[in-house]
């Protein structure tokens, strides 16, 4: 099953995916829509199986600095989470982002 992607675009949003990580696991795409990488790493979370929330990061920036600061992890675009009980379980930037690993880190925190 391909991946569906929701739209992060607002601090409603943000807050509904953090909510939601105290139920399950809600994976996290930092995006700009600008980068080569981010493009890369965005056609290869096409193949996760699962939600993907995508904060693109010139629409949002405002939501992106607010992922940085629930996170603790300094501001990267690309970058990927795996947000459960509010907190960060998975996390990568650029090249390390895997859809592998962050299917992993989903199962292993449900």
């Amino acid at each position: 099953m391909p991946a569906s992607f929701r739209t992060i675009g607002s601090f409603d949003d943000l807050d509904d995916a953090f909510e939601r990580s105290n139920v399950e696991p809600v994976v996290v795409l930092k995006h700009s829509n600008r980068c080569g990488i981010s493009f890369d790493i965005f056609e290869q979370m096409h193949d996760f199986d699962g939600e993907v929330n995508v904060v693109v990061i010139q629409e949002s920036r405002a939501v992106s600095d607010a992922v940085a600061e629930r996170t603790g992890h300094r501001h990267q675009s690309p970058q990927a989470f795996v947000i459960r009980d509010g907190r960060a379980v998975y996390h990568a930037t650029h090249y390390a982002i895997d859809p592998i690993a962050i299917g992993r880190a989903v199962r292993e925190s449900e």
